[in-house]
Order: structure tokens, then C-alpha cells, then sequence
């Protein structure tokens, strides 16, 4: 994966959000409780809830979120339940109301608990190669099956001009690489260079003879987005390199940029199964700043907060196999071991270039 500095990506998506303008305000959690000074006093338990996104909660990756729950045990002392869940909204629901007490969210899942609960907060992401939060990213693909990548070129460069008038699939509305980024890039490409000054990225969420694609389908996952493209119900599809590296691999090109295609493993597990040996091709990739480990404030206590901190981001931690899961080894985690790869310490204004992408984008 290639070096970029925090400062290039903030850089990159404040171009993509050039022309953003201000959304709502913060609203409150379903128990009532508001951003402000009269938070209730915290209130734990003796065990620790933790939730996943669809993403996670396969059960290919059983043994990952039962590693990163082990970590969480040794640290609390406490026994920890896993919720699995197949929409984001109830892992976002979930962690700001306090039925959840620690979550593995994208960023932009992040951005919205914290708007509907102020005591929600990042605890770790994954560092980048470097070590450090200089190159802590992913990529937010938009990919076409092999063979038809040629309509997306302009001359030797791949662009995006004729994905107008497609079927397309995102993630979920609450998606960062799986719908904020692409969406937000599509609008500032189209109004820039196609003179649709009006297009905003609510004119992307449905399909339509008069509407800007054709037809829009939700994956409901990073991996759901995938099959719907490579099972031919989409043209086009918007998922992250990180979600589906489990599944697929790289068979030419450089990785995670245009032009680069990827093949689905032979014994790759579902919903890829059904479209092993599939290939596609990514025809635009933008980086993303890496997803955090988040808390509820309210649910758990300092002690244990500053516990789970101090053992995710421990050498022994960076050093576990089942954590940052080395190049040649057959376990299904959630990390690749790549560098000085590690859990670093986030802080939530880490995220206010994905704050910029939560902006209606209007010219």
C-alpha cells in the first residue's frame, strides 16, 4: 500500500467536498439521552456488549471478532457478548443508545452515533505501514466486471463519464468508502467537468429513467456490493479494497489503483461462493481514513476505557497473528500484518474530513 500523509487525505476529500454545504443538527439517542452537560452518570455492567457492522459479522470472521473480544476480556475482566448484525443502522442505533457498549464502525457509521449520542467516542484504528496515522487508510473502489472495463476508459485512462445511466450498488447510506466517498466524487465529477451544476448526492440514492443511474441496489455489505456487480445485477459497484480482500486476489495490476484486477478465490466463503472465480476491475480508487474501535462513555467505565486502550494498542497486540494476520498465513482477520502495522490512539477530530462528506453536496 502506498505512504500518504494524513494532511494529502484530507486534502483530497476536501476537494471532493468542495462545494459542500451544512446538513442537520445533532438529534438525540432512543433513550432520550442528549449531547450536552446532564449526562446520566455511567452506568456499567458486568459484562461488555460489543457490536459489528455486516461487514464483520459473517461467520467466516467468528474467530477475528472472537480474538478482538479476548483482548477486550483481559483487559475488563469482564465476560464479552458479540451482536452480529445485517444493517448498519442498528450497529449505529445500537452503540448510541447503549445497548451496545464498544463497536467497530467506518468512519462515517462513527460520525453519525457521535451525532446522536455526544458520549460516544473513537478508541484505536489501525495504523497504517508506517506505524503511524500518516498512511492509516483504506480504499473506496468503484469496479466493473472483466470485460467490460473498455466503456469506462478515455483512452488509456480509466474515468467515470459513462457510469451515468447505469445500474449501480453502494453499501448503505451510512457507508463511508461504500457510499459517502463514491457519491461525493461522482457529484464533484459530474458538476465540474458535465456541467450538472444542480446534481447532489441525494439524486444518486434511487434509479430511475429520469434519475442520474438507471437503477440502484443496496449491497447491505462491502461484500453484498461485490456480488451484486460480479452476479451481474449491477454494472457498476462501490465497496472497500479491506471488506473483500478475504475473498478475492490481486491477478494484475497495482493494487488498490485503476486498472487493477482482482479474481475471487476458488474456495472463497459466501456470498462470494456463488461467484468464485469471478474478476473485476477497479476503475477509480480514493483513499479513506481507517474505521475505529468506538465506546459509549455512559456504559463504560474510565477504568476499563483506559484498560482496553492500553491493551489494543501493546506491542503484544501488534505482535498477535490473530490480530494483524501475516501475508502467508490462512487466518481470516480483519488486519493484515504489513510494516509496523498497529492499534494507535484516535481522537474524534481525527474524523472531520469525514464530518465534510456528511454535507449535502450542492454547488
Amino acid at each position: 500500500m502506498k505512504t500518504m500523509s494524513l494532511l494529502m487525505i484530507t486534502f483530497l476529500i476536501a476537494i471532493l467536498t468542495a462545494c459542500s454545504s451544512n446538513s442537520g443538527d445533532t438529534t438525540t439517542n432512543e433513550q432520550g439521552s442528549a449531547s450536552g452537560d446532564n449526562q446520566s452518570a455511567v452506568q456499567t455492567g458486568d459484562k461488555v456488549t460489543m457490536i459489528w457492522l455486516p461487514n464483520e459479522s459473517g461467520g467466516n470472521m467468528k474467530e477475528a471478532r472472537d480474538e478482538i473480544g479476548a483482548l477486550v476480556e483481559r483487559a475488563t475482566g469482564k465476560e464479552v457478548e458479540h451482536k452480529t448484525t445485517t444493517d448498519y443502522i442498528i450497529a449505529v442505533e445500537s452503540i448510541a443508545n447503549g445497548s451496545a457498549d464498544l463497536a467497530y464502525l467506518g468512519p462515517q457509521a462513527y460520525v453519525e452515533a457521535k451525532g446522536k449520542n455526544d458520549k460516544v467516542e473513537p478508541l484505536v484504528t489501525n495504523s497504517g505501514e508506517s506505524g503511524t496515522l500518516d498512511d492509516a487508510m483504506y480504499y473506496s473502489w468503484l469496479a466493473v466486471k472483466k470485460g467490460n472495463e473498455d466503456a469506462y476508459k478515455q483512452g488509456d485512462a480509466f474515468a467515470i463519464d459513462n457510469i451515468q445511466g447505469k445500474r449501480f450498488s453502494f453499501v448503505s447510506n451510512s457507508s463511508t468508502s461504500g457510499f459517502k466517498v463514491p457519491t461525493s466524487s461522482i457529484v464533484t465529477h459530474f458538476s465540474t467537468n458535465k456541467g450538472m451544476t444542480d446534481l447532489k448526492s441525494d439524486d444518486l440514492l434511487e434509479g430511475g429513467d429520469d434519475k442520474f443511474f438507471s437503477q440502484v441496489l443496496y449491497g447491505g455489505s462491502h461484500q453484498g456490493s461485490a456480488v451484486n456487480l460480479l452476479s451481474g445485477k449491477a454494472d457498476v459497484a462501490a465497496f472497500c479494497d479491506t471488506c473483500v480482500n478475504n475473498y478475492v486476489e490481486l491477478v494484475s495490476g497495482e493494487a488498490n489503483t485503476a486498472g487493477a484486477v482482482y479474481k475471487v478465490k476458488a474456495d472463497a466463503a459466501a456470498p462470494f461462493n456463488t461467484v468464485a472465480g469471478e474478476e473485476l476491475v477497479v476503475i477509480s480508487s480514493t483513499p479513506v481514513l481507517n474505521q475505529p474501535f468506538v465506546v459509549n462513555t455512559e456504559t463504560i467505565s474510565e477504568d476499563d476505557i483506559k484498560s482496553i486502550t492500553d491493551v489494543m494498542v501493546s506491542d503484544e497486540t501488534a505482535q498477535n497473528p490473530k490480530i494483524f494476520v501475516p501475508k502467508d498465513s490462512e487466518f481470516k482477520g480483519m488486519f493484515k500484518q504489513a510494516g509496523e502495522s498497529r492499534f494507535l490512539k484516535v481522537e474524534d477530530a481525527w474524523f472531520n474530513p469525514i464530518r465534510e462528506l456528511s454535507k449535502v453536496t450542492a454547488p
